[in-house]
């Protein structure tokens, strides 16, 4: 897999197409058992709407220190607290997202990951593709490919010279 423009080269690496195996269907439905999987034993896993999303206050690396020691205070002197705050509401919470952490980096690593593979093995196949339709244009012979060749010229104008 080669990706120009300095980007990305793994030309040691065989493309992903190459790497395809004939029990394909097994090697990529395990993934797909496995996520459902890990989404059974994470039934309390919620779906935030896109407004959630953008307005919820979030905590990152800078905040999680500043709410561990603020449990930490407030568990040593809870008396400032109002009865109504929920001290073990905020400690589950925290477990929660500490817990929940290296599981995010993690998908968070792979989902990059097949991201990128996806995008170099569309890629390359586009690539192939648009050698196919040149090949086909340049040949002196295009009897019965008209109708794909004029198919290909509409999908292909940001790469016709």
């Amino acid at each position: 897999m080669s990706i120009k423009n300095g980007r990305k080269s793994h030309q040691c690496q065989p493309s992903p197409s190459r790497q395809r195996s004939s029990h394909a269907s097994d090697v990529y439905d395990k993934p797909l058992r496995v996520y459902a999987t890990i989404k059974q034993k994470l039934p309390f896993l919620i779906d935030l709407t896109t407004e959630d999303r953008r307005t919820i206050i979030k905590m990152g690396d800078k905040s999680r220190a500043f709410v561990t020691k603020a449990l930490e205070v407030a568990t040593q002197n809870p008396e400032f607290l109002p009865r109504s705050f929920d001290l073990e509401e905020m400690r589950r919470d925290l477990g929660i997202f500490e817990d929940l952490y290296p599981v995010l980096l993690s998908l968070t690593q792979l989902q990059e990951l097949v991201d990128d593979t996806c995008i170099a093995a569309g890629s390359e196949a586009y690539v192939a593709a648009l050698a196919i339709y040149n090949y086909a244009k340049a040949s002196g012979d295009v009897t019965g490919l008209d109708a794909v060749i004029d198919f290909c010229k509409l999908h292909t104008r940001d790469f016709q010279s």
